[in-house]
């Protein structure tokens, strides 16, 4: 009898501490995450460094910041650079006219360069785009970190992968005007929120293989976290499976959260959810602008 008296405990124990110890590694590979995500946003041509952006069309012109006249057309963008005024392209030195070729729908291109500056050339929602790439940028310089809720297991969701027979098209705002983006919606997030049952649309994560996104707001938008998005990578499930995992904790901003030179693409209705998702990536934080002192000069920012 004292035996089992004695052993009584240590099996009713077993499950929560297995519990604990798996909610302490998921939480160990939540703060990795967190911290390659500051790592990504730190880096000196990271999304942090955009400094213009800017549509091109037929017509060439001066472009403030750029060194050329750019246009584009069948040939994809071209940059006219007057005497005195060259490019860095793939090492070499440019001068005259440059034809940089097609760019792809939600092609990132780093195509040239001058002085520290990277040129980036990229195409969404039919619009050639060009866009600078600043190390000394002033978001990137201003920038102090992305805060976010504490990790929760309990929003880590069991959810229904409904995959549809074929993906089908559909359009998305974006965070600048004039631009429309068309995704792939490979299927729905089948999840039961608050008592409430919500099918989530997902689009193909187009350069990550087994995966979908979930763009979505919900009642947070605006108020702790960014209000026009955030995202969700899910992985989708094995073959013979329809279970699926959404793990809200890694709900995470989009680049337009940071910059105003980002066409991120926005949630559907179907994915503006009306509960709160207290998990997950909040507004990032940036140092002030500093504002004139009483003689007219500005005080430099804190430190």
């Amino acid at each position: 009898m004292t035996s089992a008296i004695e052993t009584a405990p240590a099996t009713e124990s077993a499950p929560a501490t297995e519990s604990a110890t798996v909610v302490a590694a998921a939480r160990a590979e939540w703060d990795a995450w967190r911290e390659e995500s500051e790592h990504q946003r730190r880096e000196p041509y990271g999304f942090l460094a955009y400094s213009a952006l800017h549509f091109l069309d037929g017509e060439p012109r001066r472009v403030e910041g750029f060194p050329g006249r750019w246009a584009t057309g069948e040939q994809g963008p071209v940059v006219d650079l007057d005497a005195g005024e060259s490019l860095t392209i793939d090492g070499e030195t440019a001068t005259g006219r440059h034809v940089f070729g097609p760019v792809r729908e939600r092609e990132f291109r780093r195509a040239a360069s001058f002085g520290d500056v990277v040129v980036e050339l990229s195409r969404r929602g039919g619009n050639d785009l060009l866009r600078s790439l600043d190390p000394r940028h002033q978001l990137r310089e201003t920038y102090v970190r992305t805060p976010a809720f504490d990790y929760n297991p309990a929003w880590v969701i069991k959810a229904e992968f409904a995959p549809y027979p074929a993906p089908r098209p559909v359009q998305v705002a974006a965070a600048v005007d004039g631009i429309v983006h068309t995704h792939e919606a490979i299927g729905e997030a089948v999840v039961a929120l608050d008592g409430t049952e919500w099918r989530l649309l997902l689009i193909r994560a187009e350069h990550l293989a087994g995966v979908g996104l979930v763009l979505f707001t919900d009642a947070t938008s605006g108020l702790t976290t960014y209000a026009a998005s955030r995202r969700l990578i899910v992985s989708l499930p094995v073959p013979g499976s329809t279970q699926i995992v959404l793990d809200f904790n890694r709900a995470g901003n989009l680049q337009c959260a940071y910059t105003p030179y980002a066409p991120c693409p926005l949630a559907p209705e179907q994915n503006r959810l009306t509960i709160p998702i207290e998990a997950g990536e909040q507004i990032p934080s940036f140092r002030p602008k500093p504002e004139p002192d009483d003689d007219g000069a500005e005080e430099r920012s804190a430190p």
